[in-house]
């Protein structure tokens, strides 16, 4: 899982994902509720990428991604975007491997 820091890296990944899906987990280090839902984003196993953004040190990329997905921003909150869009998001306790394998393949 790779980590996103500025806005050219999200850029980046809205282009990769019109070749792939990519998932994306917005996360705070001190919710702990967010703990446990990047514990399960990053135990999903998947081929698809995965990155983070850790949302007190990357706060202009996660208010991008709300801007641009149209994803009220809340965290924890995963994204699923598929050709530069958001197709799937689930936030809080909804972030769970079982929700986000049905995600995944529902729009690979």
């Amino acid at each position: 899982m790779q980590e996103l820091h500025s806005t050219e890296e999200w850029i980046g990944l809205v282009e990769q994902s019109s070749n792939e899906p990519v998932l994306i987990v917005k996360h705070s280090t001190t919710c702990p509720i967010s703990a446990a839902g990047y514990q399960e984003f990053k135990n999903f196993e998947t081929e698809i990428p995965k990155y983070c953004v850790i949302v007190q040190t990357s706060k202009e990329v996660s208010r991008q991604i709300a801007e641009d997905t149209g994803v009220k921003h809340e965290s924890p909150q995963a994204i699923l975007i598929k050709n530069g869009k958001a197709v799937w998001s689930a936030s809080h306790y909804n972030i769970q491997q079982s929700s986000l394998e049905n995600a995944v393949h529902a729009n690979s």
